[in-house]
């Protein structure tokens, strides 16, 4: 999986390199207050401070969107194409609420027949509710014939 932060190597090398004394003062404060503080009030200084970082690093909140929609198409892309590579070891299951599940070594689909959307486990990881289509349903079928 690979990210693309408009920016070549050498560019990150000369920011770690100009800020580096910063970076590991920000990294200190952030696992001081992640050890010492132990209320919601930790999560929201954690996030004042890589806000800080990602300000003061020159990125907008456009750019850091941008990765992160990047990063998810990215995982989105790798399901898919497990989808496509672990069909024929894919197990169906009709579970006892009238939902079924899908699964392979690393994927794991749960929905309810005639909705239209599953659910989306990959590597353990959820990645929300996908509607499906025909590559979701191929698995979905393939599963159904390996039973």
């Amino acid at each position: 999986m690979s990210v693309d932060f408009n920016y070549d190597t050498d560019t990150w090398v000369q920011f770690l390199k100009d800020n580096w004394l910063f970076l590991v003062i920000a990294l200190v404060v952030l696992l001081l207050v992640v050890r010492v503080v132990k209320t919601v009030v930790k999560w929201l200084i954690v996030v004042v401070i890589l806000a800080g970082v990602v300000i003061y690093s020159g990125y907008s909140l456009e750019d850091v969107k941008s990765i992160g929609t990047k990063v998810a198409d990215s995982v989105k892309q790798e399901a898919v194409a497990a989808m496509a590579g672990e069909a024929k070891d894919a197990t169906f299951t009709n579970n006892s609420d009238g939902t079924f599940t899908v699964r392979t070594k690393n994927l794991e689909l749960d929905g309810t027949p005639g909705k239209g959307e599953v659910k989306v486990t990959f590597h353990g990881t959820s990645l929300g509710t996908w509607k499906i289509d025909t590559a979701i349903q191929s698995l979905i079928d393939q599963a159904k014939n390996n039973v």
